[in-house]
Parts: C-alpha cells; sequence; structure tokens
C-alpha cells in the first residue's frame, strides 16, 4: 500500500477523524482544532495549519501519520484525500435577492407606470424574467424580490407566472415578494434609501426557520439581460473561500463611466473599487485586462473591469455588513462594496450581457435581437426564458414582408412591410405599414372590427398602426442617437 508522508506540528494531537467506515476500521489523521469539526470546515482548516513560513508546505518523506488498523485494508490517501476536495454549490443552499423597487427614472416613460423590472422586452417577456429564469435554470428556488415603485404591474406579472398552483411549479422552492412597507421604529418609517437599505429592513427573513439552511445569498438586478449559470459563479465564490463574491465583465471607453469600476491582483481578489468614476478617476481604474484571459488586442480595446452589480454573500456576512459594520450604508455599488473592498473576489463572464437602464440601451438591446447572428437570443432548450402563459392565438400575418424582425404573439399584420423590429403581442398593422428599426412594445387588448369602424368614424384613433403608415429611424438620427419606441399600452 502506499502511504502520505506529512509532518505536523510538533505540538498536534492525533484525533479520529473517520470512524466506523468499511468493515468497522478507523484512521488517525490531523491536529485537534477547535471549532465547527463538519468534515469540509475540518478538511480546510487541517491544509491551513499545515501551512509553513513563507508559503512552504510542511511535508516530509519517511514521517507516518496516518496507518490502517489491521481489520481495515481500505487506502487512507483516498480518505485523506476526500478531505481536501473543495465542495460544491448546493442550489438549496442558496438564496438569491432580486432588487426591483428602483423608481427607474431614465426609463421613463417606460417607467411611469410600471416598475423597472416589468418593463418589456424582446417581444413577449419582461425584464424580470431574465433574473428569474436564471435562477430557475441555476436550480435556485429560495427566491425573494424587493419592490418599491409602481410595483402592480410586477407584481401581477409574478403572480400569473411564478407560483406553485400554475406557470412554473418550483416544488419545494418559493418566490416572495418583498414589498417596501413601514414597520415599528422610526428607521421603519422610510421607504428603502438604496439597494442595501432594502436587503437591510428584510433581514429578518434570513432569520426564519425556511432559511436557516441558506449559507450563500445572491444578489441580482432586475434590469439586466444576460443568461448565466448562478450555480458557476457560487462555486467560485466557495473555493476561493471569500466573503463577498463581484461578478465583472471587461468594459471599454465609451460605458466605463456608468459602471463600478475594479482592480484585481494575480489571484483574483479586489484590491481597488471606485463607483462610476470620471475623468482622472476614470483613466487610474484602468488595468491590464489580459489577466482575465483576453487576447491582447481585446485587452486593448477593454482596458477596464465593470462589476455587473450580481454579488454573492455568506449570509452572515452579509448580515453582519448590513447591521453591524455598516449600518448607515444604503447602496451596495456605492457604499458597501468599496468599503469591504479587501474581503472579496472578483468572477469573470464573459458572455453577453446588457444594463438595460436607459431608453437608448433599452432600444438597442431588443433591435440587437433581431440581427443575423444575435448576440443574445431567448430561445434555447436547455435553459429557456419563462415568462406569463397569455394563451393567446397564433400570430396571423397576410401578405407581408418581415425581414430580420421578431413578431410577438397574437398579432394582426396585413400588407405591411417589417425590417430589423420588434413587434409586441397583440399588435395591428394594416396594410401598407411600413416599420424599420423600430420597438413596438404591443398593447393590452384587442378591438373588434365593429369598434375600429366606430372609432374612425368619430375621428379618433384604434389600437394598432394604421393604413401607410411609415415608422423608420433615419440615418442621421441614429448617427445622433436618437432613438424611437413604439408604445401602444403596458402589456399585461
Amino acid at each position: 500500500m502506499e502511504s502520505l508522508c506529512m509532518t505536523l506540528k510538533p505540538n498536534a494531537n492525533l484525533i479520529n477523524v473517520s470512524k466506523g467506515r468499511g468493515n468497522g476500521g478507523s484512521f488517525l489523521w490531523g491536529e485537534s482544532i477547535r471549532g465547527d469539526l463538519e468534515r469540509r470546515d475540518f478538511g480546510r482548516l487541517l491544509w491551513k495549519s499545515l501551512r509553513a513560513e513563507n508559503g512552504v508546505r510542511k511535508a516530509k518523506p519517511d514521517v507516518y501519520c496516518s496507518a490502517p488498523t489491521p481489520d481495515n485494508d481500505t487506502d487512507p490517501t483516498e480518505e485523506q484525500a476526500d478531505m481536501f476536495e473543495t465542495p460544491q454549490a448546493d442550489p438549496k443552499q442558496v438564496a438569491s435577492i432580486i432588487l426591483g423597487g428602483g423608481a427607474g427614472r431614465r426609463l421613463f416613460p417606460l417607467t411611469s407606470k410600471r416598475a423597472k423590472p416589468a418593463v418589456p422586452i424582446g417581444g413577449c417577456y419582461r425584464l424580470i424574467d431574465v433574473p428569474m429564469s436564471n435562477c430557475i435554470n441555476s436550480g435556485i428556488k429560495k427566491i425573494f424580490i424587493l419592490t418599491q415603485f409602481n410595483s402592480f404591474s410586477l407584481n401581477r406579472h409574478l403572480a400569473k407566472t411564478y407560483t406553485f398552483g400554475s406557470g412554473v411549479n418550483f416544488g419545494d422552492g418559493f418566490v416572495e415578494v418583498l414589498a417596501a412597507t413601514q414597520t415599528s421604529g422610526e428607521a421603519g418609517k422610510k421607504w428603502f434609501q438604496g439597494t442595501a437599505d432594502a436587503v437591510r429592513q428584510f433581514s429578518w427573513v434570513f432569520e426564519d426557520a425556511k432559511a436557516k439552511v441558506v449559507k450563500h445569498v445572491l444578489i441580482l438586478s432586475g434590469d439586466h439581460l444576460y443568461r448565466a449559470n448562478y450555480m458557476d459563479f457560487v462555486q467560485k465564490h466557495i473555493e476561493t473561500d471569500a466573503d463577498i463574491t463581484v461578478s465583472c465583465l471587461p468594459m471599454d471607453d465609451s460605458r466605463a463611466s456608468d459602471f463600478g469600476l475594479m482592480k484585481i491582483d494575480g489571484t483574483g481578489r479586489i484590491i481597488q473599487f471606485s463607483e462610476k468614476p470620471k475623468g482622472d478617476d476614470l483613466k487610474a481604474m484602468q488595468v491590464d485586462t489580459s489577466i482575465l484571459g483576453l487576447s491582447a488586442e481585446d485587452a486593448a480595446k477593454y482596458p477596464y473591469i465593470a462589476s455587473m452589480g450580481v454579488y454573492v454573500f455568506k449570509t452572515k456576512i452579509l448580515l453582519k455588513l448590513l447591521t453591524q459594520s455598516y449600518p448607515f450604508c444604503n447602496d451596495f455599488g456605492s457604499e458597501i462594496i468599496p468599503s469591504a473592498v479587501k474581503e472579496h473576489n472578483a468572477y469573470l463572464f464573459n458572455d453577453y450581457w446588457e444594463d438595460i437602464g436607459t431608453i437608448k440601451s433599452f432600444f438597442d438591446a431588443n433591435l440587437a435581437l433581431t440581427d443575423q447572428p444575435p448576440k443574445f437570443e431567448f430561445h434555447d432548450p436547455k435553459t429557456p426564458f419563462y415568462t406569463s402563459p397569455r394563451f393567446l392565438p397564433p400570430t396571423k400575418v397576410d401578405q407581408c414582408r418581415i425581414v430580420n424582425a421578431i413578431i410577438s404573439h397574437g398579432c394582426f399584420l396585413r400588407g405591411c412591410t417589417v425590417q430589423h423590429s420588434v413587434v409586441g403581442i397583440r399588435s395591428r398593422l394594416e396594410s401598407g405599414v411600413n416599420l424599420q428599426d423600430t420597438m413596438m412594445l404591443g398593447a393590452d387588448f384587442y378591438q373588434t372590427e365593429s369598434e375600429i369602424k366606430s372609432l374612425l368614424e368619430n375621428g379618433k384613433v384604434p389600437v394598432g398602426v394604421g393604413q401607410n403608415t411609415k415608422i423608420m429611424v433615419l440615418k442621421k438620427l441614429r448617427d445622433h442617437k436618437k432613438v424611437f419606441t413604439l408604445g401602444l399600452g403596458s402589456q399585461s
């Protein structure tokens, strides 16, 4: 048999960490360590205890610290190797918090009567469907959604789509909407003051019995477009034994000042964080992004590392930061994360990601879905995106020309042309209509032929786009970054 050779500290006490296994034998391994002796924690602490000064492992040949008992012929190195394996991330130990309470001023007027996560995307989806679907596809079934402004449309969509009785069935999971509310005490009379304050006001939720198993908390935004397996993110968090891990991506000069930027060392640990820097402060955040695995050409094009606004915390660390370390900090991106910069790592997400924070980004992201090939598409049989089952009829198309476009459910198109455009649900396009480079949100309801005739006779405008209407973005206007979005309703 083979034996593992290792020198222990001079005052190490051998303890029995595996007993009654195999044929009833046991083996001795390691140093007595106070505290929690769960198997994986013990392995981690033991490995740390075997470190020597200057980073040299205290290992010498021919010094034996393990041996099988006579009645057990199991190779002890197999048992010992298990102790050093990185624990696998368990979705049952992860809860996600989706921040959906922002006012969405930069998306006005789309947010005049709805919360930002309730804004339509891709024709038939809502922005909230993106993090919700990513959670479901990642196996995360403990989901909290924090809401505050104009939440009626959002709450209605969540109730229709993500419930136990209909829509997506979560089994042993749950979706809880945590709306801003007043509680006792002076602090309880205030609305959410920011992302961190919103979580702080509901920190008691994680003391609930059903949340005791939650060891990691995933903080997500409700206004981003991307596809991700969050458990890969959590696994990296566990492997590095980080208190906080921030998901990041390379960024170019044109948009860097819109994001929180960071610098990292060779191990991925964040050494500096700056929220939306400008001018010289922005230039100071430039780094060699080839450390993230980018080519020299891409590293020159993307000299910044931007935070995606996606974080994973150890639950106890999150509660400590919010209630003890920084009880008066109200925002994660601008206050909590920069203050705790020495305590967290970076995780690279090098795929499509878009922040739908402005009218322009909303418009560009929607039209980008019609490109060939698109940088992002909702269709993927392995990781589908979910939305409300509206039970609308198939779209009816009569003598139309459609090029690089998305046509949603329940539409009526007659003798029209649609190019490089997104047409939302229940839309009606009459003969001679020409849509080009247009985002059309859709409608809340249908009108009968008699209702349409009556409206026209009375000089009123029916829902839809009338005959011979042309809607397009001229190249000159497009170069000046002016965009047009046609909305006919709030899309129920």
